[in-house]
């Protein structure tokens, strides 16, 4: 399906969840939804099943109109956060639902195939009511691959899943996606969950949509500050710096030697991310000394925060590391690796070397 918005808006009384917006979807691609808690995901995907209608604009599904056509109409696969079953069939028929009704053949095979997929094989013959949360979840998503809809809607669906097994899942349902025919919509607050899920990236911010695109464009060349604070996790470092000859200045003596565009303005932002830095030098690095005020252990990689000359620093180191708090250390960087945004907060320069 090629859904398309066209000028949507969503006021509820004197609030407004969605300003105005344009958004294409690419077809048979998988297009993430990314902001933090209330940046208007959840409304959108409303408007995009006709769960809700907007309040000015129009949604148009393969060309046709649909604004105003509800959502019992539509042929439309939904996952959200709170998990929804029927509590009197038991696992194997929920997830068989959709396929009955179009009175498929190898009902039982394609069953057991999803079940295997989300790792709730051994939960077939119970009730709903029997599962935990995340297992139900996981049942909710089954029937809903099992539709195999043009469209398939999915709000936070693995939220109520442990580390662990979200991890497994997203791979899966990567792999899922790929092989069907549906346009996927997936909302989430997790940036590592939209580069992981590839495909496409929306970024929302307060009812606003920021930026569009396949979702490592838009990962590295963030139009904004506000896509690049909304992309990053943890968030982007942000240095305030002035042009210069050769240029950017930052505090204390520290320059980038960077080229710039000629119509730069005067007050710049240097965006660097928690990964670009590094406690190991390189030819040509920028050498950045410091204190550790705080170093944070989360799964594989160690954030640790460093008061700098140009200001606090947050660095992504791979791997386990412990460091003593108010103990010298140096960062080193590339000025290659950085982003620059001009006054108004929008990009000038994207980086010629960045990892993840």
């Amino acid at each position: 399906m090629e859904l398309m918005l066209e000028r949507i808006e969503k006021h509820v009384g004197a609030q407004t969840h969605l300003y105005p917006l344009d958004l294409t979807l690419v077809p048979r691609a998988v297009t993430v939804l990314l902001g933090a808690t209330q940046a208007g995901k959840t409304t959108l995907m409303r408007l995009m099943a006709g769960l809700d209608v907007p309040s000015k604009g129009r949604v148009k599904a393969d060309g046709v109109d649909v604004t105003g056509l509800p959502v019992r109409e539509r042929n439309v696969a939904m996952v959200y956060q709170q998990f929804i079953n029927y509590p009197s069939m038991t696992v194997a028929d929920n997830i068989a639902s959709p396929l009955k009704l179009r009175r498929e053949k190898g009902i039982d095979a394609r069953v057991n195939e999803l079940a295997a997929k989300l790792h709730i094989e051994p939960f077939l013959k119970r009730l709903p009511a029997e599962l935990s949360g995340g297992q139900q979840q996981r049942v909710a998503l089954a029937r809903a691959l099992a539709k195999n809809a043009p469209l398939m809607l999915l709000d936070e669906p693995l939220v109520n899943l442990d580390y662990k097994l979200r991890e497994e899942l997203r791979d899966e349902l990567s792999q899922l996606f790929a092989a069907g025919n549906s346009t996927v919509v997936y909302a989430t607050t997790e940036p590592t969950e939209a580069l992981l899920l590839g495909g496409y990236t929306a970024v929302m911010d307060a009812g606003e949509l920021l930026q569009y695109g396949p979702t490592a464009e838009v990962f590295h060349r963030p139009k904004s500050i506000r896509v690049a604070r909304a992309f990053s996790d943890p968030p982007m470092n942000l240095i305030a710096g002035n042009a210069a000859t050769l240029g950017v200045s930052l505090a204390a003596g520290v320059s980038l030697s960077i080229p710039m565009p000629a119509a730069s303005t005067a007050a710049l932002t240097v965006g660097v991310r928690a990964s670009a830095l590094r406690v190991t030098s390189k030819p040509n690095d920028v050498v950045l000394p410091g204190r550790v005020e705080l170093a944070e252990i989360a799964g594989s990689d160690t954030f640790v925060h460093v008061d700098t000359a140009i200001g606090e620093l947050v660095a992504q180191l791979t791997g386990v590391h412990v460091f003593t708090l108010g103990t010298p250390i140096t960062l080193y960087l590339d000025p290659a690796a950085v982003h620059v945004f001009d006054s108004a907060g929008d990009l000038l320069v994207a980086p010629t070397k960045e990892r993840r």
